[in-house]
């Protein structure tokens, strides 16, 4: 995969984390009252004290993000060669099934859930929640050239750097915006496509 794979890769890996760390603004701003305002060209959030809740579930999101792929890469690796004949199709598979997932999920209702952001067990919870599907991805590296460590180090820190700054947005547009913004953007129908074209474009590739 170029650059370009990679990002649109780690963008749809991170709407998982975007959409909880907008349910998680929204909860911060109804018990906080936090909201933004308009000061001297800039975004200022009342209560500055929920800083260190955002960063920290951001934080988690980026590490489980990029150790869940990296976990699957290494349970495969060590078979990979006896199966490079059908990588394709398994690499296509996968994203297909995580995408067609998320692209219904996206039009699922929404379920209302209770939870404190601020608990680091919650916080744990959620970006091993948020990141599982992440595991799949770490088999398809393996099943695209992704050989040895050393080449998973890109792509892995991609992961990991855009979920922490998904998270970080994420929290503060549920601040800002509320519960508008979930149906509005429709996280997960943007992540399943970009999937899907990784999927798609990883077959013709390799059949052409």
């Amino acid at each position: 995969m170029n650059i370009l794979d990679i990002l649109l890769l780690s963008v749809a890996l991170a709407m998982d984390c975007f959409t909880v760390s907008i349910v998680s603004g929204v909860i911060i701003s109804k018990v906080r009252g936090a909201r933004y305002e308009v000061r001297s060209a800039r975004y200022e959030v009342r209560g500055t004290r929920e800083w260190p809740t955002i960063l920290r579930l951001s934080v988690l999101f980026g590490i489980f993000q990029a150790m869940m792929p990296f976990l699957g890469w290494l349970a495969t690796s060590h078979f990979a060669s006896y199966i490079e004949d059908y990588d394709h199709w398994i690499a296509f598979s996968l994203l297909t099934f995580l995408g067609g997932r998320m692209i219904r999920d996206a039009f699922q209702p929404e379920e209302k859930k209770m939870f404190n952001p601020r608990q680091l067990r919650t916080q744990l919870m959620l970006a091993v929640a948020t990141s599982i599907d992440a595991m799949a991805i770490g088999i398809s590296l393996a099943m695209t050239g992704y050989n040895d460590i050393a080449s998973l180090i890109e792509p892995l820190a991609w992961i990991g750097i855009v979920s922490f700054l998904f998270g970080i947005i994420g929290h503060l547009l549920g601040i800002y915006f509320g519960n508008g913004v979930r149906q509005r953007l429709r996280p997960e129908l943007l992540g399943g496509i970009i999937l899907l074209m990784i999927g798609v474009k990883i077959l013709l590739t390799h059949l052409a």
